[in-house]
C-alpha cells in the first residue's frame, strides 16, 4: 500500500539548504541526518580478484577498505562517517559472500566506535540483477533466479547488520536504453516514468515490509540505469552522443519514478548517485544523499558544485581500493569530501548556510541544462508539478518532463541558459511530442504498447502486471 505525495514538504524553494531536511532521521552507531549536519558517505569498490572467495573479499571490504576509512577520518577530526558498500555481483550469488561482509563491517563498526567515539553507519546497495528478457517478478521464469535472489539479498543485508538498504532498481531498462539512444523522450516516459514507477511499487513494497522486519532504514533508489546513463552519454562541453536538453528533461521524469520507493515507506536517505534527489525533496522533505565535485574518481558532472546546495549525506561515489601516495585510495578521497562536509556545516553553526547554498548552486546553474533544472528554485517548481499530479504514475511523470523543458527554453529565452540551436530544437520537439500523448493513462499504454512493440521486442507486460 503506497501513499502518494499530492503535496509539498515546503512551502516555498528558499527554505531548502544542506544539511536539514522536514523528516530526519537517526541510525547506525550515533549518525543523525538532515539534523542539522551534513555526513560524508565514502563509497568504494574492491579490488578484482578478491571476489574469488569468501575469506579474500571479506577481508578486503572490513580490514583494509572499513578500517582504513574509519582511521582516516578520526585522524582528521571528522565527527562523522558512513561506508556505502554498493555490492558487487558476486556477493547477490555466492552462498556466504553478502552475510559475511555484511557481518564483518557491522563489528567493525561498532568496535571503532566504542574506541574512538567517532559516529558510524554502513549502507548496503544490493544489486538488482534481473533482465528484462527473462521477466522482472518472481515467477516468470523458473530457470531464472535472480528475481528470487534480488529478495534473498535484501534479507541477507538486513539481517546481518546493515544500517541503511538501497538498491538502484533496474525497472523500465528496457525502455531507457533504447530512448537514449534514439533520442525519443516518449521511451523514456513510458519506460522509466510509467512502468519503472509500477515496478519501484512492487519491490519497495516487499523491500520496506523486510527492513522493518529487521529494524533497518529503508533508504532509497535510483534511476541510475535510465537517467545516469543519459546524463553520462550526454557527458560535458566537448560531448555531443545525447543532447544536454534531452538528458535534463528525462532527469526530471526520473524523479517521479525515484520518489515511490518513499511512497512505499522508506525514509531516506535515498541513493547518492540518483541527481534527481533535489526535487525528490522538495516533495517528500526526506533526507538527500548526493554526489558531486567529490565523485570524479568514478565520473565528471558539470554540477559538481551545485550537487551539494540540499544534500544532507555528501558522496564521493564509488573509488577502486588501491595505494595511492598519501595512503589508501579511500583514504586520499575521504579527506576532500570530509572537508567539504566541516565547511558546510561551519556554514550552518555561522548562520551562512544560504549563502554557501547559492554559492554552490550559482557556480553551476548555467554550466549546462541538467544543472539548470536541478537548482533548488527550479528543482521545486518541478517537484509541484509532479505532486499536483502525484495520484497517477504516468501524468506526473509526463508533467515532471514538460516542466523542466518549459524551464529550459525559458531559461534561454531570458538569456541565462545558453544553448545551441540543436538543443534548443531538442527540447523544443520534446515539449510539442509530450503534449501530443493522450491525458489517459491507459489509452498511453495501449499506444506505446503498439508503437515500441517491434523497437523493443524484450519488454514484457507481465513483468509490470499486466
Amino acid at each position: 500500500m503506497t501513499t502518494k505525495y499530492t503535496k509539498m514538504a515546503y512551502d516555498n524553494a528558499d527554505d531548502m539548504v544542506f544539511g536539514h531536511a522536514k523528516k530526519p532521521i537517526s541510525y547506525g552507531l550515533g549518525i543523525k541526518v538532515g539534523a542539522g549536519r551534513v555526513i560524508p558517505e565514502i563509497n568504494y569498490a574492491p579490488r578484482p580478484g578478491t571476489e574469488k572467495s569468501v575469506e579474500r573479499i571479506t577481508k578486503e571490504y572490513v580490514d583494509y577498505i572499513s578500517k582504513d576509512a574509519i582511521t582516516r577520518a578520526v585522524t582528521l577530526g571528522f565527527p562523522d562517517l558512513q561506508l556505502e558498500t554498493e555490492w558487487v555481483s558476486q556477493m547477490g550469488t555466492v552462498k556466504g559472500m553478502g552475510a559475511s561482509i555484511v557481518a564483518g563491517q557491522k563489528a567493525i563498526t561498532e568496535k571503532m566506535h566504542d574506541e574512538y567515539g567517532i559516529n558510524l553507519a554502513v549502507r548496503h546497495t544490493i544489486p538488482d540483477q534481473r533482465e528484462a528478457e527473462q521477466g522482472l517478478r518472481l515467477g516468470m521464469d523458473s530457470k531464472f533466479s535472480y528475481p528470487e535472489k534480488f529478495i534473498e539479498c535484501c534479507e541477507t543485508a538486513c539481517e546481518n547488520g546493515t544500517d541503511v538498504l538501497c538498491v538502484e532498481s533496474v525497472g523500465g531498462k528496457e525502455f531507457a536504453d533504447y530512448a537514449v539512444l534514439n533520442g525519443d523522450i516518449t521511451a523514456f516516459l513510458f519506460g522509466v516514468g510509467y512502468l519503472g514507477s509500477i515496478d519501484m511499487e512492487k519491490i519497495w513494497t516487499e523491500m520496506v515490509s523486510i527492513c522493518k522486519k529487521n529494524k533497518t532504514i529503508a533508504g532509497g533508489d535510483t534511476n541510475c540505469s535510465g537517467a545516469n546513463v543519459s546524463m553520462f552519454m550526454a557527458g560535458g562541453l566537448l560531448d555531443n552522443d545525447v543532447q544536454r536538453t534531452f538528458s535534463a528533461v528525462t532527469r526530471a521524469i526520473s524523479a517521479a519514478r525515484t520518489m515511490v520507493a518513499m511512497e512505499c515507506g522508506a525514509t531516506g536517505p535515498d541513493k547518492d548517485c540518483g541527481y534527481e534527489g533535489p526535487i525528490i525533496k522538495s516533495i517528500t522533505g526526506k533526507p538527500a544523499a548526493q554526489e558531486g565535485k567529490n565523485c570524479q574518481c568514478a565520473h565528471a558532472d558539470i554540477q559538481g558544485n551545485l550537487m551539494a546546495q540540499c544534500a544532507d549525506v555528501w558522496s564521493n561515489e564509488s573509488v577502486e581500493y588501491h595505494p595511492e601516495f598519501g595512503g589508501s585510495s579511500v583514504q586520499c578521497w575521504l579527506g576532500p569530501l570530509g572537508y567539504e562536509c566541516s565547511l558546510m556545516n561551519t556554514a550552518i553553526v555561522t548562520g551562512q548556510a544560504k549563502i554557501l547554498r547559492d554559492l554552490y548552486m550559482t557556480s553551476d546553474r548555467t554550466r549546462g541544462p541538467e544543472g539548470y533544472i536541478l537548482a533548488y528554485d527550479n528543482a521545486w517548481k518541478i517537484g509541484k508539478k509532479i505532486a499536483e499530479n502525484g495520484n497517477d504514475y504516468y501524468l506526473r511523470a509526463k508533467a515532471a518532463g514538460l516542466a523542466a523543458a518549459n524551464i529550459i527554453i525559458e531559461g534561454n529565452s531570458k538569456k541565462e541558459l545558453p544553448l545551441t540551436r540543436k538543443q534548443l530544437d531538442v527540447v523544443k520537439k520534446i515539449v510539442k511530442d509530450l503534449e501530443a500523448l493522450p491525458d489517459d493513462t491507459d489509452k498511453f499504454y495501449e499506444y506505446c504498447e503498439k508503437k515500441y512493440k517491434d523497437e523493443v521486442p524484450n519488454f514484457k507486460p507481465k513483468s509490470y502486471g499486466f
